[in-house]
């Protein structure tokens, strides 16, 4: 099947690197992966042959890519890497951050580029990620460990929602951070801020994907439009 006419969860199990390609461009490959290629890029504005030629040049040199297959990992392994990885993670993340960003709304609130609201935008998402979370470590993912996941598919349904929601709340994180950029002059507390905000995003997108187009394609796969 020509490329641009697979989805990006597709593209982004199967080809080492591509996600890397997918954030790049800023195409939403976690939340929004059962879109084609080629219906993603028209969305985004970009030429889909072009995303589809720097995906092919990633495929010619798969292995040298050092990345774990995904797709070779036991359903009890992913469910341990997102749980070790990305749950504890998050918990650990998110408070410091809005500690940052409050301390930062509190200084620096009258300057040109201060993330006015930041702090309470992220003390939202880090309760909704919460519930989430509980949600899969006391549901789901017992479900999937226990053998099964062929009966998941209602709670797989609720998560795939919630992580769009997920998906809101990061726009509205760049919306509010300037696309997570610093201003001219942002003293070593921003820094640290932005700093771990990237972190965060790049963690938060990263364990979308691995449920979405890994974990969950195993027992409820996508419809791909």
């Amino acid at each position: 099947m020509n490329l641009m006419d697979q989805s990006l969860g597709q593209l982004a199990r199967q080809i080492p690197g591509a996600t890397r390609v997918f954030e790049a461009h800023r195409v939403d490959f976690c939340c929004a992966g059962n879109r084609t290629l080629r219906t993603a890029a028209a969305a985004a504005g970009l030429d889909a042959e072009a995303v589809a030629a720097e995906l092919q040049a990633l495929q010619a040199r798969g292995a040298q890519v050092d990345e774990p297959d995904l797709r070779q990992f036991s359903d009890e392994a992913l469910v341990e890497l997102v749980l070790n990885r990305y749950h504890a993670v998050h918990r650990e993340q998110l408070p410091e951050l809005i500690r940052l960003a409050s301390r930062v709304e509190q200084v620096h609130g009258d300057r040109e580029g201060c993330p006015h609201g930041l702090a309470e935008h992220l003390n939202t998402m880090a309760q909704e990620l919460e519930s989430h979370m509980r949600k899969e470590e006391m549901v789901l993912f017992p479900l999937i460990v226990r053998g099964q996941g062929a009966r998941a598919g209602m709670p797989i349904g609720v998560m795939r929602a919630e992580h769009d929601e997920h998906g809101a709340a990061l726009q509205r994180l760049y919306e509010l951070t300037n696309d997570i950029t610093l201003p001219r002059g942002a003293c070593t507390t921003w820094h640290a801020l932005y700093a771990g905000l990237k972190a965060f995003r790049d963690d938060l997108v990263t364990h979308i994907h691995i449920e979405n187009n890994i974990l969950f394609e195993r027992f409820a796969p996508a419809a791909v439009h």
